[in-house]
């Protein structure tokens, strides 16, 4: 279902079959683990057993005896360089801190963290050779919750860290590694003016991204410096900077060749093992290759950060909210860099609120590096924002999905970190909620219903697009933008558009770095949006030169020629031309046409919400939740294909249900992860899932040719909100507490039962 406003489009709001779309299917389509070169050698990682240890000293030579094995290496081998910061380009990071994540040094701060590589003719023996190498370490004690290592007193992971308050170095020693303020106009007299006030707090646990490949890598050293690498990364040319970096090897000798991805949801976009395998490479002489276990996946690479939440707000007694303040504490894991800034500005985004201040916090915690994973610390955030908004509806009376539409944000609201709303779809998304039928379903015995909405902003980065045109008139496009869920179609589809060409004439692929200009991530539901905006340019340039080439043909000036629906046409007279009989004339008037786009958007221009209606049952005894019904409303700006804005709101609704009631780390007091696998770690499946109704809301973006707006993470943003909301409804209990297990709903139940 999709509310349609804006222009129409003959390519764009069509379904085509995705073009790698046959090579996956058949099982043709090269991922990291397929890559095979001759020679190749096997590697495996030896990770720290303790969540918090100083490394006194690693003795290797036994595992470089083994017979078979050709190379070991630890961080020893990595080039002395000065420390300075780095842009992944979701998140900035000390080079100290990523080359310890790498292979650590002088300390362990999570379990799992790399120690040491090694290299063998195959994988067994590299397990062997692991289990002779001697670390030894000075255990120490590990705080692995976010309250806990910000008190006074609490075990330090990095005797360097001082604080970063609001800005300035406090030469405070801490696990606080930075604490970050936004306030908007006066947050003592809003209070003062409010009828209802509800402040409350919240917790979440630490949930992994759940991509089905596990992190690879492949590396080729060459003796005359060249370094290629293939990978499955969500960014080709962050990997290539974060391995110069690491290496102290320039970019213009590192090659890295993107392989298709299994997923990432921004947990591919930090480089894990590619450093490693490069280091083994230079040093056996030979390619090799790395891939993580799934404990390994899970113990040793970037999940979401846990937080502790505490919101605040007010509303006058119409209902108007005057009134918001948040009090934010992520845990970044072992190295700073939790996404604190994209929570800081999402928290309160949904909604016209004239005073509030938010404050944020980045800790350090024993636990993996976070990373990224779909709406960084958005979803967080409105796990609390919206249960307050709905108790504040309660508690007026008013209906939770008006209540919403009265404070809504528009056109003109000031964001509390000071940005003003150009024209955005808050209100539009939310009323196509209200009129869907699934909000006018009557509800059962145990059964409760919950709304809820989140936001997300589009960042924009740089990205290019180079086209060539073939004779036949079809297209060769070649961008770097790794492509997660369809975005080759969604990119060449643009393309297709202003050149009245169908979207199966282009031919999209993504290159490596050494074939495309620089292309930032896929992530910050930026590549449609701006690497779409890139095929756009190009399409231009190309159109520009066609427009040029019929002119040469037709022995008339250029401005005589017009395009127009696929067509060139001379305004004099009746010749015309469409674009392939043109292509075919390329050789007469002068060879080939090559077009590009290079784009740097603004970030933050637009912004996509997505709103959930959720039903639930509940059994009472147990405190199992079904979840029944779930419908998910989000404005897309202009869906270039439907099939994936679809897709990716279902993806995103369904990791949400399991963030809501399945998904968590499960650490011992040690800072041992104890459910590091599939079997424990229990994403859903589809035996856990109702059918997820879409309402596709099309409000276009003015901060692009086409108006789309990004939306693979909003959609993850509102699902934990909607759930305990409607909870709550089948119960009476409100749940502060993700995930919202069965022990926890019948511990609420059982309290509320006392009272």
């Amino acid at each position: 279902m999709t509310t349609t406003n804006g222009a129409n489009y003959k390519v764009i709001g069509t379904r085509p079959i995705r073009h790698d779309g046959i090579d996956k299917v058949v099982g043709r389509a090269v991922y990291g683990g397929d890559v095979r070169l001759p020679g190749m050698l096997y590697g495996q990682v030896l990770r720290s057993p303790h969540a918090h240890a100083r490394i006194r000293r690693i003795d290797t030579s036994k595992a470089a005896a083994v017979p078979g094995v050709r190379a070991v290496v630890t961080a020893d081998d990595l080039p002395a360089v000065e420390d300075k910061r780095m842009d992944l380009g979701e998140g900035v990071v000390r080079l100290k801190y990523l080359r310890d994540n790498v292979l650590a040094s002088d300390k362990a701060v999570y379990k799992g963290q790399p120690v040491a590589g090694v290299a063998a003719v195959d994988l067994h023996i590299a397990e062997e050779a692991l289990a002779l190498i001697v670390v030894e370490y000075e255990v120490l004690p590990p705080v692995v919750e976010v309250r806990q290592a910000m008190k006074e007193g609490a075990p330090l992971l990095h005797e360097t860290l001082t604080t970063k308050e609001l800005g300035e170095d406090t030469k405070n020693k801490s696990n606080v590694a930075s604490h970050l303020r936004h306030v908007l106009g006066d947050l003592a007299a809003g209070f003062a003016r409010a009828a209802v006030v509800v402040e409350r707090e919240f917790n979440t646990a630490t949930v992994h991204q759940g991509y089905i490949e596990p992190h690879n890598a492949t590396a080729m050293w060459s003796l005359d410096g060249q370094l290629t690498i293939w990978t499955s990364t969500q960014g080709a040319f962050a990997a290539r900077d974060q391995v110069a970096s690491v290496l102290d090897h320039p970019v213009s000798k590192i090659k890295v060749v993107p392989q298709e991805i299994g997923g990432g949801f921004g947990g591919k976009i930090t480089v894990y093992l590619e450093p490693v395998a490069a280091l083994l490479s230079r040093k056996s002489g030979h390619p090799v290759k790395l891939i993580m276990t799934r404990p390994d996946v899970f113990q040793s690479t970037g999940p979401t950060p846990g937080s502790y939440v505490r919101v605040k707000m007010g509303v006058d007694q119409s209902g108007k909210l005057v009134a918001a303040e948040a009090y934010m504490a992520f845990e970044a894991g072992g190295f700073p860099g939790a996404e604190i800034g994209a929570g800081a500005m999402c928290v309160f985004s949904c909604y016209d609120v004239p005073n509030a201040q938010v404050d944020v916090y980045d800790v350090v915690v024993n636990k993996p590096k976070s990373a990224p994973y779909r709406a960084p610390c958005a979803p967080q955030a409105a796990f609390a924002v919206e249960a307050v908004v709905d108790e504040l509806a309660e508690k007026l009376g008013q209906d939770p999905i008006d209540f919403r539409l009265k404070n809504a944000a528009k056109e003109g609201t000031r964001r509390v970190d000071g940005v003003v709303f150009p024209r955005i779809g808050c209100v539009e998304t939310l009323q196509a909620l209200k009129d869907h039928p699934n909000y006018k379903i009557p509800l059962g015995p145990n059964q409760g219903r919950g709304v809820a909405i989140g936001y997300w902003f589009n960042i924009g980065f740089k990205s290019s697009v180079s086209a060539s045109v073939n004779e036949d008139g079809t297209v060769n496009l070649v961008e770097g933008s790794t492509d997660i869920g369809g975005s080759r179609a969604s990119i060449a589809m643009q393309f297709a558009e202003v050149l009245g060409l169908a979207a199966e004439d282009i031919n999209p692929a993504v290159v490596d770095t050494n074939s495309i200009g620089y292309t930032d991530v896929t992530g910050g539901s930026r590549v449609t949006y701006a690497t779409g905006w890139a095929a756009y340019e190009a399409a231009q340039d190309v159109k520009a030169q066609m427009i040029l080439r019929a002119a040469k043909l037709w022995e008339v000036p250029a401005d005589q020629v017009e395009f127009s629906e696929g067509s060139f046409i001379h305004k004099g007279s009746d010749k015309k031309l469409s674009f392939k009989e043109l292509a075919a004339k390329l050789d007469d008037t002068g060879g080939p046409v090559v077009g590009k786009g290079n784009v740097k958007p603004n970030s933050g221009v637009g912004g996509s919400f997505a709103a959930n209606i959720v039903d639930v049952e509940l059994d009472p005894e147990t405190g199992k939740v079904q979840v029944l019904r779930f419908t998910v409303a989000q404005d897309a700006g202009k869906a270039i294909h439907p099939s994936y804005v679809e897709g990716q709101m279902q993806g995103g609704s369904v990791q949400g249900i399991g963030w809501a009631l399945n998904e968590e780390y499960y650490y011992t007091t040690q800072g041992e992860m104890a459910n590091g696998s599939y079997l424990d770690y229990r994403i859903p499946t589809s035996l856990d899932l109702p059918m997820i109704d879409t309402v596709i809301v099309e409000v276009p973006n003015p901060g692009h040719p086409f108006g789309v707006r990004g939306v693979g993470e909003a959609p993850i943003v509102p699902p934990m909100a909607a759930i305990a909301n409607a909870i709550y409804g089948a119960t009476g209990a409100r749940l502060n507490e993700l995930p919202m297990r069965p022990d926890r709903v019948v511990a609420a139940l059982q309290a509320q039962a006392a009272h």
